[in-house]
């Protein structure tokens, strides 16, 4: 990649070379964490005028950085897509394999990977020139994964998704509830929460009028997104453990509650967030919650727990666990 650095330096005459890399630094950080900012805004987030925010923004696009600046009431600065792919030390084969390679890695499972590889990849693909951006898509239609059966997730739905989260923006998607209907929603994001290899939207329904739990393999966002909102306050603190509720309890028609003779971090091994919840009551017991549509589907999962256990409700579940146990101690006799 061709680099432009005479007429760069010969433009930064206002101060050091030094402190103005690293405001240009913090300006570019600026503009890939908002969608729009006002010259204001900017002069006061880097505590300098606005006249050297508009000079910064011209050094960017120097360096091959898209800036779109709107004028009027509702104008202002924002990253676009680049025209070309600005000095990052990459050519343009190098940039299309770590794109590709971000892409892997969000699906991949490796815990603590996924998020970093999305928000990286979502930085990477703003800046990518559209030529890159098709040959980016044209190996990924390609490929197909193989996910053990799962429902395999968009990279695409969790970038749109993951944008709409950081620039307040209001989502339509067409979504697919568990029986396989169709239904159209309106959706505030508020946070996208992983588990295992499944990931989930947390957002505002804005015509049911309440919070809802969303798969985003069954979301289908329709471009383009809506027009801003007001953040929420969160549904509870503790986004994981609500989610948890919601997609491992809430939905189901038996609530199941057990105590189990184990410390809650063994448990916890054996029952990930997605079938129930966990909680310590003790140093060697705790409490699991587990939702369920079948009865005796949850008298089977109690026989492979590991451990001693009571069961609080519901009080059928008692009875199937006795039967199944009853047959079981019948074939085991022979």
């Amino acid at each position: 990649m061709r680099m432009r650095t005479g007429s760069v330096r010969e433009y930064w005459d206002d101060g050091p070379v030094l402190e103005t890399s690293a405001r240009l630094l913090r300006l570019l950080s600026l503009l890939q964490t908002h969608r729009d900012w006002t010259g204001p805004d900017l002069a006061g987030r880097l505590a300098v005028t606005e006249r050297t925010v508009r000079r910064d923004v011209d050094r960017l696009r120097l360096l091959g950085y898209t800036v779109v600046a709107r004028s009027g009431a509702g104008g202002g600065y924002r990253l676009g897509f680049g025209a070309v792919l600005p000095p990052l030390l990459l050519d343009d084969d190098e940039a299309v394999a770590i794109a590709l390679g971000l892409r892997s890695a969000a699906l991949t499972g490796l815990t603590g990977i996924e998020e970093t590889a999305v928000r990286a990849l979502g930085k990477l693909e703003q800046l990518l020139p559209s030529r890159l951006r098709h040959r980016v898509a044209t190996v990924t239609s390609a490929v197909v994964p193989m996910t053990g059966g799962e429902a395999a997730l968009d990279v695409d739905v969790l970038l749109v998704v993951a944008a709409a989260v950081r620039d307040e923006q209001r989502v339509r998607a067409d979504y697919r509830r568990h029986d396989g209907s169709e239904s159209r929603r309106l959706l505030e994001p508020h946070r996208i929460v992983h588990t295992d290899r499944r990931w989930y939207l947390v957002a505002w329904d804005v015509e049911r009028d309440d919070w809802r739990t969303l798969r985003l393999d069954r979301l289908t966002p329709r471009i383009p997104t809506g027009p801003r909102f007001v953040p929420r306050e969160a549904p509870e603190p503790d986004l994981a453990g609500y989610t948890s509720r919601g997609i491992s309890t809430d939905v189901y028609r038996y609530r199941c509650r057990l105590t189990v003779h184990a410390r809650a971090e063994v448990v916890a091994e054996r029952i990930s967030p997605t079938i129930g919840v966990v909680r310590a009551i003790d140093e060697v017991t705790c409490e699991v919650l587990v939702g369920t549509n079948s009865l005796d589907e949850a008298a089977v999962w109690l026989g492979v727990i590991g451990a001693e256990l009571t069961i609080h409700e519901p009080a059928e579940l008692r009875d199937r666990v006795g039967a199944l146990g009853a047959r079981l101690v019948r074939a085991a006799a022979g």
